[in-house]
């Protein structure tokens, strides 16, 4: 049953209005002034339709339903004048503290339809409050599962892709955990250079993934012992390429796979597979072409031995303006040295635990073997 409330300084307007409107199925609250109004409508709301007269002492209709807007906005306020009093009324509504106005004396059926549709209204704005927070609620829940979704699709996508890095890894034996290394070194160098946020992110995933192309080049060329012949060059030098292609659909690794086509570029333009110079090569490429190179000189090789940190240090400075961004080596060369042995140790302590766990695994296959 809808709540209505009627406030005027007159008993006999008001005896008419409860009588009228109750026989209309709604309920009454009457008032005789605006404080009763007021003391009412703060004890017995809320109200779908609040009424009041215009004229009456110590406070006008306006003002008093001012105060009702401030209190329940949604509650629709009516507004009784004299018809002397229409410049009030009009400007009433024009400042929102009204929605209708009806002049004194009413016309009985006219009023009656006034306050009916005014709860019709009432409890249309209610249903599309309820819909569009319903909605928001959807929308959030939908919202938190398609972030647990893709969640849990990077952390597949992720794990098929460590899964690639390690076959990569043990397939180039002489280049094992270099991916893992160069990440770290090009995460640290980019936080250097106050990067930060999802670019932080591309940058050590595109560094972890910068050969990943390589997956796509024969063995005979890849694990070859000798110089490659330019035919074989040719070969070798689409990996970037390769790389970009087999990340195409990873849509979150978008920029990372960037880094992958890129990560042979050089400052000077003579990089390829795309030539690109200076400040047309992303960051995180440009950051890995340094790291690139010193992990390369300082890590142990099949045909040669780590050489000291002195020598890739020399190697580096000596390109810098060619080979690499100048920027980006200032920022490596402040970086402490103890800093970079600590992220070498931790990745080899890494592969110490990778190379027990394969060890076990064997022996288990062996036992099971001999069992069967």
């Amino acid at each position: 049953m809808d709540r209505l409330l009627f406030v005027d300084d007159e008993p006999f307007v008001l005896s008419a209005l409860r009588r009228t409107f109750e026989a209309e199925s709604f309920e009454v609250v009457t008032a005789l002034g605006p404080e009763a109004g007021l003391k009412a409508f703060a004890e017995a709301g809320p109200f779908q339709v609040v009424c009041s007269d215009y004229r009456m002492p110590g406070m006008t209709g306006a003002a008093f339903l001012e105060r009702v807007r401030r209190e329940d906005p949604n509650a629709f306020r009516i507004l009784l004048t004299a018809v002397e009093e229409f410049d009030v009324a009009v400007e009433a509504i024009n400042r929102g503290e009204i929605h209708r106005y009806l002049s004194k004396p009413w016309n009985h059926g006219q009023f009656i339809g006034v306050v009916k549709e005014s709860c019709e209204q009432y409890h249309l704005r209610e249903h599309t409050r309820e819909l569009t927070e319903m909605v928001h609620a959807k929308n959030e829940e939908l919202e938190r599962l398609n972030h647990g979704l893709e969640r849990e699709v990077q952390e597949r996508t992720n794990s098929l892709l460590e899964g690639l890095i390690a076959a990569l890894d043990y397939r180039d034996t002489e280049t094992q955990w270099h991916s893992r290394r160069v990440a770290s070194y090009a995460k640290r160098i980019a936080t250097e250079l106050g990067v930060g946020g999802q670019e932080l992110s591309d940058i050590e995933q595109g560094s972890l993934l910068h050969d990943i192309g390589k997956i796509g080049v024969p063995d005979a060329i890849l694990l070859k012992p000798g110089p490659l012949s330019a035919d074989e060059w040719v070969v070798m030098k689409k990996h970037p390429e390769y790389g970009y292609e087999l990340l195409r659909n990873v849509h979150y690794l978008e920029r990372a796979r960037l880094i992958v086509l890129q990560h042979q570029e050089r400052f000077d333009g003579k990089g390829y597979p795309q030539g690109l110079a200076s400040a047309d090569i992303l960051l995180g490429a440009r950051i890995f072409a340094v790291v690139d190179t010193f992990d390369a000189i300082t890590s142990d090789r099949p045909y040669r031995k780590a050489a000291p940190d002195e020598v890739a240090r020399a190697e580096i400075a000596r390109c810098t303006g060619t080979q690499f961004d100048p920027d980006v080596v200032r920022a490596f060369e402040r970086l402490p040295r103890a800093e970079l042995e600590g992220i070498r140790r931790d990745v080899e302590q890494l592969a110490s635990v990778d190379a027990d766990r394969l060890g076990h695994d064997h022996e288990r296959i062996a036992a099971g073997a001999v069992r069967g």
